[in-house]
């Protein structure tokens, strides 16, 4: 909600119109695939959609950081979700491996085990 917020206060000028729907796309589809993910049907498909997920934390750090170098306003709020970016992406990062991981093991223990949870 506060990347919509943002995208509605950066202005209307050539670099707005560049930036707001590519940042609106990244912004709220990092929020539908974390949602998607809740919904997946196994381990591997949760991975998945946490793959989607970075990339789409990743590129909404990305047009933050365009804002945050040509100093466009509301300068504390494009710095706060730029850094709230970079946490989520990382929490991400680690939430993926981490499911990863335990598929390793699984299989590793029980090569019939499939991909149940």
């Amino acid at each position: 909600m506060d990347v919509i917020d943002l995208c509605l206060e950066i202005g209307n000028d050539d670099l707005a119109r560049i930036v707001r729907p590519q940042l609106l796309r990244a912004g709220t589809g990092l929020a539908a695939n974390y949602r998607a993910a809740g919904w997946a049907r196994s381990s591997r498909e949760f991975a998945s959609k946490l793959s989607v997920v970075i990339e789409e934390a990743d590129e909404s750090e990305l047009w933050l950081d365009v804002l945050e170098t040509k100093r466009r306003e509301p300068a504390a709020a494009v710095s706060r979700l730029r850094q709230e970016s970079r946490e989520l992406r990382a929490i991400f990062i680690k939430s993926r491996a981490t499911t990863l991981e335990k598929l390793r093991r699984r299989r590793r223990s029980d090569p019939r085990a499939g991909d149940a949870a």
